[in-house]
């Protein structure tokens, strides 16, 4: 295993980690905005790590471009559409009483 495969290993590891934590939490919180931090996370440490991931394992050159461009895309888009999604929702007034 070179040092490579061990920094996408570890990276992989850690977006996989992130992904299924922020899974889990969406499946037991209760409310909408709970339930919207939990996909946050997802958003802006999970999805971003894997594609680092991605793109370490395929080596310089323009993949590796490309998977950086969407991980970055991903990691300025999520808390931006999260909050969108909770002013909407507050808005509407849809939030579920405690």
């Amino acid at each position: 295993m070179t040092g490579r495969h061990a920094v996408a290993l570890v990276l992989l590891s850690a977006g996989s980690a992130a992904l299924l934590l922020a899974g889990a939490a969406f499946a037991r919180l209760p409310g909408r905005y709970l339930r919207l931090h939990a996909l946050s996370a997802a958003t802006t440490l999970g999805a971003p790590l894997t594609a680092a991931a991605l793109a370490v394992e395929t080596g310089p050159g323009r993949a590796a471009l490309k998977l950086l461009l969407i991980g970055g895309l991903v990691l300025a888009a999520g808390p931006v559409t999260t909050m969108a999604i909770g002013r909407l929702t507050a808005r509407q007034g849809r939030e579920q009483p405690r």
